[in-house]
């Protein structure tokens, strides 16, 4: 069993330069309401960490977790459902995207996926604009727990198919459940390994 990330909460940043230096990075992106902070506390096997809540779209900011090595994992804001303004809503997008291609020390982009309902036009659309920039990615399919076990073998084939993947290109996880964390805190160590 992978031991749980030692993370520990360092900031939440409006721009890329309010960001602590680090060796080495991971991002976490995913339309709003798909599990980003769920996993992330998963991760770290702790509750609290990274702030759940009901009403999508909550994470506004970048936010910053370091490992005891410096190394970092960053929460992004969701896209889609929040309750915010076209204003607003561009300028967190441009963040995002600002950041996602100026960050030199990112190794990998972690695009969370709802596994229940599989990929959205804004998933496809941030997919197309990773591949598009050249940017390593990795699809994690969440909420393995909710999609009935009948259904399983044949949601992996489709969400895979809808992505341009091979079924085993996807990790697929459930924060409730800790079905798949292991292996995705073995990757994530891998990512930010120098």
């Amino acid at each position: 069993m992978a031991a749980p990330l030692d993370l520990r909460f360092v900031t939440s940043a409006d721009r890329l330069e309010h960001l602590p230096d680090t060796p080495a990075e991971v991002a976490v992106v995913g339309r709003s309401n798909v599990g980003k902070s769920s996993l992330i506390n998963a991760l770290a096997k702790r509750t609290g960490l990274a702030n759940t809540s009901k009403t999508p779209g909550r994470t506004q900011l970048l936010n910053c977790y370091a490992l005891p090595d410096g190394t970092t994992v960053v929460d992004c804001p969701g896209y889609g459902y929040a309750k915010v303004s076209k204003v607003q809503r561009a300028s967190m997008a441009a963040m995002i995207e600002r950041y996602l291609l100026d960050r030199e020390e990112l190794q990998m982009v972690m695009v969370l996926v709802d596994g229940e309902v599989g990929p959205t036009s804004l998933d496809l659309s941030m997919l197309e604009w990773l591949r598009a920039e050249g940017l390593p990615h990795q699809v994690v399919a969440t909420k393995h727990d909710k999609v009935k076990a009948a259904q399983r073998d044949k949601r992996k084939r489709q969400l895979a198919e809808a992505c341009d993947l091979e079924p085993g290109d996807v990790v697929w996880v459930s924060a409730t459940r800790n079905v798949g964390v292991d292996r995705l805190r073995d990757l994530v160590r891998v990512w930010l390994a120098p």
